[in-house]
């Protein structure tokens, strides 16, 4: 798998590192359609409110949102140990689950168009710091757990966390309150398969 890159404006020199730390991506669902059906200016309104959503739960769990891709934002977790990086990503993706329901229902009510998240949560090594042509550096991550989180959220549905087996492995179920369910394996090219866990926040949603 090809290692990814995703950038952001950098607001101050980072040093380069490499090391491990918690990947979330969090993905707006079903907001092409809504593209499409709504007046530029509405569209980047909307998005600009979920991507403000999924920063402040960043934020507030001691995360780093790093960039925008497409509509995702993708964040970093890197303080503490493995299970306080693990931790606070669940943390913040149940955050995030909890303060959307208000969004997705304004949107609902204004325009008739039904919204959801889906994330994805993976740990492993990257590369942080920054990149870009000269005059033009931004902030970037790249690695293979970037990819990786990437496929998890692609699996997601709609309403659902998938976490994988290195974040499953080092939380407490218990403590986090996880109805985690084992899904088929994450399967890689020329590479062992990865365990996955799906929490699924609401098994009615009927889009991806």
């Amino acid at each position: 798998m090809e290692a990814e890159a995703m950038a952001v404006p950098a607001q101050r020199a980072q040093a380069a590192v490499r090391e491990e730390a918690v990947i979330l991506f969090a993905e707006l669902r079903n907001f092409t359609r809504m593209s499409e059906m709504l007046d530029a200016a509405r569209v980047l309104a909307f998005a600009d409110q979920f991507f403000d959503c999924a920063a402040r739960a960043v934020d507030a769990n001691g995360g780093e949102p790093m960039a925008v891709h497409n509509d995702s934002l993708v964040a970093a977790f890197r303080a503490g140990g493995a299970a306080d990086q693990a931790r606070a990503a669940v943390r913040a993706a149940q955050q995030l689950f909890g303060e959307f329901d208000a969004v997705a229902q304004a949107w609902l009510g204004e325009h008739g168009l039904r919204t959801a998240i889906a994330l994805g949560v993976h740990r492993g090594e990257a590369v942080y710091g920054e990149a870009g042509p000269s005059g033009h550096r931004n902030a970037v991550v790249f690695g293979d757990c970037v990819s990786i989180a990437e496929r998890l959220v692609h699996r997601a549905r709609a309403g659902e966390l998938v976490l994988s087996d290195a974040v499953m492995g080092v939380v407490s179920v218990a403590e986090l309150e996880l109805d985690a369910q084992p899904l088929p394996p994450l399967e890689l090219h020329n590479r062992p398969s990865i365990r996955i866990y799906g929490v699924l926040r609401d098994d009615r949603l009927d889009f991806t």
